[in-house]
């Protein structure tokens, strides 16, 4: 990487590969979570995060550059620490949604970081259309944490205690 565009390209890259793995991985955590409203935000999100991985494919596009050729590490890892937890034996299925909920705002907390920066370099470097492209989502990740986060307080975690 010689320049600030080259590194915004690799970052691009990058969160591609995060949402293709939490495109994989959305599909069991909506298994797995117990309460209906948790599932249905997951429903919801795994919907977002096509559009997601639509969008960055949109953004390349418009750079002439391939989404593809980089592994997100980071988001390998936090889907990882996800399925532990949920082979783990928990007993009350609300401890067990407070679990899920908690990793699932691990991945939204990374995503909000990728995004944020992305954006940051998007204006830095004079890409105006892009830039709304990508706070498109970057509000969509904060809605979405929003959301797992309203149900943890508001519902959830009351009734794991």
């Amino acid at each position: 990487m010689k320049n600030l565009k080259d590194l915004f390209e690799h970052q691009l890259r990058d969160l591609y590969s995060a949402e293709s793995q939490l495109i994989s991985a959305l599909p069991t955590m909506v298994k797995q979570a117990n309460t209906p409203n948790l599932k249905k935000a997951f429903e919801m999100h795994l919907k977002e995060t096509q559009e997601h991985q639509i969008r960055l494919k949109d953004v390349c596009e418009d750079l002439g550059i391939s989404p593809t050729g980089e592994v997100c590490n980071a988001m390998k890892g936090l889907i990882k620490e996800a399925k532990e937890f949920l082979e783990e034996n928990v007993e009350n299925e609300f401890v067990r949604d407070a679990g899920i909920i908690a990793d699932a705002q691990r991945i939204e907390h990374y995503e909000i970081a990728g995004y944020g920066t992305v954006l940051r370099f998007a204006k830095e470097l004079g890409y105006t259309v892009i830039a709304e492209k990508l706070n498109k989502t970057l509000q969509e990740e904060y809605a979405a944490d929003e959301k797992l986060n309203s149900l943890a307080t508001n519902q959830i975690n009351r009734k794991a205690d």
